[in-house]
């Protein structure tokens, strides 16, 4: 079973960075269809939980959801399934709890994912 281990996050001040990252293992005979997306998800209480950001890691092909765009950058580690989310210009709206996600394709709904992280909880204050 592939396994999800998630770092980074924290409290912040508005205006500040964090970084989080998301490295797959026990993929040894997963095919790598499986494996072709990275994704990062945030929900906030009461919110819908969102899609953040995604890479193809095959491709190379980042998507951003339209209110992180510019300000968050996710990029892959060394070739690896591993990634880091850099969150810049971070702001109050961006608080959440934050999953990493693995699977076949970059869909919006987590549960089509492989495997999904525990979260982690980035904190934001004004």
């Amino acid at each position: 079973q592939v396994q999800l281990m998630e770092s980074g996050g924290g409290s912040v001040q508005a205006g500040g960075s964090l970084r989080l990252s998301c490295r797959a293992s026990n993929y040894a005979g997963i095919s790598k269809v499986y494996m072709s997306c990275m994704a990062y998800f945030r929900q906030a209480p009461g919110k819908k939980r969102e899609r953040v950001a995604s890479l193809y890691t095959g491709e190379g092909i980042m998507w951003y959801h339209y209110s992180v765009r510019g300000r968050f950058t996710i990029s892959q580690i060394n070739g690896d399934y591993a990634v880091n989310l850099q969150m810049n210009s971070l702001n109050p709206e961006d608080a959440a709890m934050y999953y990493c996600a693995v699977g076949g394709a970059c869909y919006d709904d987590m549960d089509l994912y492989k495997t999904q992280g525990q979260g982690v909880q980035v904190t934001v204050s004004s």
